[in-house]
């Protein structure tokens, strides 16, 4: 049968031919059904773009310096410790019940003056004085996690107020002034950037602390969120607290844990800033507008719901590299000072975005998914 006889077929039958959907159609259509839920596929695609976009304004002399993939790898020394921090977040807004840690920034900077001292002043060996400050680190995050999941209060409110003490003590016991030595200058090698081995001849330099401090954590963190009891719970109670009491599950104790997993990975950057720097700042977190905010603005972006409940591990490292590239490029287009005020204002455009971006996604689960208007053939409810 011809599709002229199908046609006509059809206009007996009383019913015309459903039309074929435009592209704007299709992705309505695409959207609708949850294409942008898939979000390490959009960061991928925005890294692609700007990527493109610098390689132009390069070419036609529009920046100040080079942008090419010697200055893109030179960057990734400011990655490591934002997805790490990301990452943090990601353990603690996944916990659900508002769950926020705005004192992360001043646990970086308190944990690395306690780091200094440990291994600068008390002479202790290396390995202990890291696993110390990790430890101290998750302490600092534990009181954290006691006063917002056993206490009860807000987790906005705690975090802002030992923002403010952590980052006081940090000044205090360093009496203001950046801690350093012999010690601390050779532990600068561990941030240092390094020739990848086989390929790296013909690599750009790559930092020493993606692979030293970075992956390790990032595998780490992806076994425990998707192989482990406790990561099924973090997901039950940021879900449903309710419903996770029921089954069992101790919501208090699972919501403190991430708390202090969120410490114990800022001391680990707080060791990590004391090799960036080759010294122990007490305002290494907090100077500027601080390694919270871009620490949440990357969780956010990276598909994290502020809301709980869900939260990948590829999105926040994809983010953290979006954000990053970034800032760089626009110190290049933009330098100076207004550079950096520019920053600050493309970080908050990039947060508010990502929360309408959230929201949305978070309404189309809790409502279905409607039939878009002139799309034939769309259920409703369909999901990705």
């Amino acid at each position: 049968m011809t599709a002229v006889d199908t046609a006509t077929q059809g206009g007996r039958h009383g019913r015309d031919p459903e039309p074929r959907p435009s592209a704007l159609d299709r992705a309505r259509v695409w959207v609708a059904s949850g294409g942008l839920k898939e979000r390490a596929t959009l960061l991928l695609g925005l890294i692609v773009v700007l990527l493109v976009v610098m390689s132009i304004l390069d070419g036609v002399g529009l920046t100040s310096g080079r942008f090419n993939s010697d200055y893109l790898a030179s960057t990734l020394i400011a990655y490591v410790p934002l997805a790490l921090l990301a990452l943090a977040e990601l353990f603690v807004i996944t916990s659900g019940r508002g769950g926020i840690d705005l004192s992360v920034g001043s646990m970086v900077s308190l944990t690395g003056v306690v780091f200094a001292m440990l291994y600068q002043q008390a002479m202790l060996p290396l390995a202990a004085a890291i696993v110390l400050a990790v430890l101290f680190g998750a302490l600092l995050g534990a009181v954290n996690g006691f006063l917002t999941a056993y206490l009860g209060y807000p987790a906005l409110i705690t975090t802002l107020a030992t923002f403010y003490a952590y980052r006081s003590i940090a000044l205090v016991v360093s009496e203001q002034r950046p801690i350093s030595g012999p010690e601390i200058s050779s532990f600068y090698s561990a941030a240092k950037a390094v020739e990848l081995p086989v390929i790296g001849a013909s690599l750009p330099l790559v930092p020493l602390g993606v692979f030293t401090f970075l992956l390790p954590v990032a595998i780490v963190a992806w076994f425990v969120l998707n192989r482990t009891t406790y990561g099924r719970k973090l997901y039950a109670i940021g879900t449903n607290d309710t419903a996770a009491q029921w089954a069992g599950i101790d919501t208090r104790r699972t919501r403190m844990m991430a708390y202090v997993t969120a410490g114990a990975i800022s001391g680990l950057v707080g060791v990590y800033t004391v090799a960036q720097f080759a010294s122990a700042r007490p305002d290494a977190g907090t100077s500027g507008s601080g390694m919270a905010l871009p620490a949440i603005t990357i969780a956010v972006l990276g598909g994290v719901a502020i809301t709980g409940g869900i939260g990948r591990l590829s999105g926040i490292l994809l983010a953290a590299l979006l954000i990053v590239w970034l800032n760089a490029s626009i110190l290049l287009v933009v330098p100076g000072n207004e550079g950096a005020q520019a920053q600050l204002l493309a970080l908050g455009v990039v947060l508010l975005g990502a929360s309408l971006l959230s929201n949305a996604s978070i309404r189309r689960r809790s409502t279905g998914l409607t039939k878009p208007v002139g799309v034939p053939g769309t259920a409703a409810g369909t999901s990705r």
